[in-house]
This record gives C-alpha cells, sequence and structure tokens, in this order.
C-alpha cells in the first residue's frame, strides 16, 4: 500500500522514517530538482531492481544516482580527473548528470546496465537532499513513470500511475516543464553529451574552455 503526504505535511519525524524506510529497500516518488523520481537506496540491488520492475523499464537503461555531497561520489568512483572537476566546480550542486568510471564491488551491477560507469548528480536542496542526508546514503532516481509514459511532472497523472507500486508518494505540486538533467561523459578529454537537457552544450563548452 502506498503512502501519500503532501509536502507541507512533511515535518522532521516524517524525513526521519522515510530515510528508514530507504535504508531499508523501499521505495519513494519525490520531486528531484528537475522532474519527479523513484527513488530508493542506490546501494541496495533488490531495491534497484524493483525500480526496473516499477517502471517496466529496460535492463540496458541504466539508472542515475543523486548524492548530496563529494565523500558519497567519491566511494562510487575510481578517479576523477581535471575536466570533471572542472565540470563539479561549475555545475554542481545542479541539473547535470556525470558518467564516471566505478569503483568495483560498490554499487549492484544494475544501475550500471551492464557497463563499467555510474552516472551521478549531486543535489542541494529540497526532499531528496533531505531525505539523501538523513538516510546517508544515495538515491537512484528515474523518471517517475511508467517507460514510454510522459516524464512525470503532474502529480495526478503519477499518482495514477505509480499508486500501489511503491512505497510513498511525496506530493511538491506539479512541475513547470519537462526539461531533465544534461547527461555527459569524458573520453579522452573530450566532452560526450549523451543527453542534452537543462544545461546546454554551449555552457559546457565555455566552462572547460581554460581548463
Amino acid at each position: 500500500m502506498t503512502k501519500y503526504i503532501k509536502e507541507e505535511e512533511i515535518e522532521e519525524k516524517t524525513i526521519q522514517e522515510i530515510s528508514n524506510a530507504i535504508k531499508d529497500g523501499k521505495t519513494i516518488v519525490f520531486k528531484t530538482d528537475t522532474v519527479y523520481g523513484i527513488g530508493t537506496n542506490a546501494f541496495d540491488k533488490e531495491a534497484c531492481e524493483k525500480v526496473y520492475e516499477i517502471k517496466g523499464r529496460p535492463k540496458h537503461k541504466p539508472l542515475c544516482v543523486l548524492i548530496t555531497n563529494i565523500s558519497m561520489l567519491k566511494l562510487m568512483v575510481e578517479n576523477i580527473n581535471p575536466i570533471e572537476q572542472k565540470l563539479i566546480d561549475t555545475f554542481w550542486p545542479g541539473p547535470l548528470t556525470i558518467k564516471f568510471r566505478k569503483k568495483e564491488n560498490v554499487l549492484p551491477d544494475i544501475i550500471s546496465a551492464g557497463d563499467e560507469y555510474v552516472r551521478v548528480r549531486l543535489l542541494k536542496e529540497g526532499l531528496g537532499y533531505k531525505i539523501i542526508n538523513s538516510a546517508g546514503v544515495p538515491l537512484v532516481a528515474p523518471s517517475a513513470n511508467l517507460s514510454g509514459s510522459p516524464t512525470g511532472i503532474n502529480i495526478k497523472n503519477i499518482t495514477q500511475e505509480l499508486n500501489g507500486k511503491v512505497d510513498y508518494i511525496l506530493d511538491s505540486g506539479n512541475v513547470e516543464n519537462d526539461e531533465t538533467s544534461t547527461i555527459i561523459e569524458i573520453e579522452n578529454e573530450k566532452i560526450n553529451i549523451i543527453r542534452e537537457g537543462k544545461i546546454k552544450k554551449e555552457e559546457i563548452e565555455r566552462a572547460i574552455a581554460n581548463t
């Protein structure tokens, strides 16, 4: 059964309840810094598998991981190269998802869809930020919709699709637009834009011009 909570009703004890649920592998729908996401403990293999099942997401599509501090990033990735560091300094916290080579035996392989990388974004505010900080674990957070349905921005539609499938729905109202995060990777010191979203190619190119 899904527990539905409006954001204005969420107190500190509610955050603690949800954080404990996350650590136990439960699933939540919450507003990220872009659109609504389906979140769960990124370290929990079964919980991550559950997110794929809820969405009907093909297993070849990786999941983005949300963090709230660089210490979390360093737990998960092998290293941070100079270009990645420049992008972190320029755009984090913010809607830029960076693809890093992951450390072995830290995250479940299902998150990476079979490759050697993890896609990470850093939050600075909002419910997701509070929950991650309280739980002390990063969250996976693909868009809160069934695969093939519109991106998760309308809370009424999200609730209709996901009620009974997730453990919590946290209602922060509708999102103004469906523009998602930009996803990039660095290969041979060159930036490859996998998906252009809120942060545009020109902004990224300007940021690294003097690296």
